[in-house]
């Protein structure tokens, strides 16, 4: 019989990969499947087709039927370029307490963990089904998420109740915001600066529309929040623009200008409402700048889109981590996640996983060993739910 590896080792293994969302997941993808089907697990991948670098992988255990248990994780983690890490990002360092790695936090803990107790749960023969979905581009705007899930749906029974293990402190985080952003790209028509009026600058046209996201922060952040709302932090929708590019010399009115418009809504907003304004901005400052030249325009692509998490009444993933955690306070967060993805394809989701968020992303990012000890708790505990 093939060795069971511990969490740790796992983990271990699964950092010694430097999945950077740019990158292949492939070996990572290649090592898991090949370690589950030694021990008699039949994996599924989905190769991305428009990406052949890149796939997800998903497994299922126990009886073949639906109402399985899934837990989801993403293999892809953050670039490390330019931070000041004390210890090599993809070899796990232990100290003061503390795993170091890119992405023992957020989120290959969980992931291994995860593969931990999925090969756990099929040698105890559990009653009720455990299926692992880990997908990618999840840091790139969980892109690769929703034909994982949908590939899945073909080829294994419906799973029931998902547990997306983002880094939580293992509570149970019932909501979290809706997120899109618009590449926005502005085409003006270069002149001599001198003669500005004849040309259109394409970085001064967009400076409107960026602080119309100011204005709105401004107008959202003074509103009264609504009870929805008001458990977020920040208790409104937001609008953001944190790169631009464009130019090319200070005595020429810029020909181009390209940033992301990026939102995270409220559950009790609407994509479709805040797409609405920003497009009539957009639409009023084009015909501005074309009543100066006709080829002047702004050039909108939809860069990501997530659905954000409503909680559930009486949510049967919120009532199984509650069971198994004993967290009954209520939490939500401002970041978005694949929960979200998977509930709008018909199941029930929550966020439950070791770790804080306020490492993920971080040189020098950690899980403390509690909290991955934590997590393996509570993944002995759900086998144990299982087999009963």
């Amino acid at each position: 019989m093939a060795k069971r590896l511990t969490p740790l080792e796992i983990m271990t293994k699964l950092i010694s990969f430097p999945t950077v969302s740019r990158e292949t997941n492939l070996p990572l993808v290649d090592w898991v499947e090949e370690y589950l089907q030694s021990h008699g697990i039949e994996p599924h991948r989905w190769p991305d087709p428009d990406q052949p670098h890149k796939a997800a992988i998903f497994a299922h255990v126990g009886p073949f039927e639906e109402d399985a248990v899934v837990l989801s994780g993403h293999t892809d983690v953050v670039p490390v370029d330019g931070q000041p890490w004390d210890t090599d990002p993809f070899t796990v360092i232990e100290k003061d307490g503390k795993y170091f790695g890119r992405g023992t936090c957020d989120m290959k803990g969980f992931d291994a963990l995860a593969i931990w107790v999925l090969v756990e749960a099929h040698h105890a023969g559990v009653k009720r089904p455990l299926q692992l979905a880990l997908s990618f581009d999840e840091e790139v705007g969980c892109t690769g998420a929703p034909p994982m899930i949908e590939a899945m749906q073909e080829v294994l029974p419906k799973g029931s109740a998902v547990i997306v293990g983002e880094p939580s402190m293992m509570q149970a985080v019932t909501g979290h915001k809706g997120g899109f952003g618009f590449d926005t790209h502005i085409t003006g028509f270069e002149v001599h600066s001198s003669i500005m009026h004849t040309g259109v600058n394409a970085i001064m046209e967009a400076a409107p529309l960026i602080d119309w996201a100011n204005q709105q922060n401004a107008k959202n952040m003074a509103a009264e929040p609504t009870p929805v709302a008001a458990v977020f932090d920040p208790p409104w929708t937001t609008c953001h623009v944190g790169m631009i590019e464009g130019g090319t010399a200070h005595n020429i009115t810029a020909k181009d200008c390209r940033f992301m418009m990026d939102f995270r809504t409220v559950p009790d907003e609407s994509k479709a409402q805040w797409q609405d304004a920003y497009f009539q901005q957009v639409r009023a400052i084009e015909a501005r700048m074309q009543a100066v030249h006709p080829d002047a325009r702004i050039e909108l692509s939809e860069n990501f889109s997530i659905p954000g998490l409503v909680p559930e009444q009486d949510g049967e993933a919120e009532t199984l981590v509650r069971a198994l955690t004993g967290d009954n306070a209520s939490h939500v967060v401002s970041y978005g996640t694949e929960a979200g993805q998977f509930q709008e394809a018909g199941y029930s989701a929550v966020i439950c996983g070791p770790g804080d968020i306020a490492q993920a992303h971080q040189p020098n990012e950690f899980i403390s060993v509690a909290q991955f000890e934590a997590g393996h708790k509570f993944m002995q505990r759900l086998v144990e739910k299982l087999s009963t």
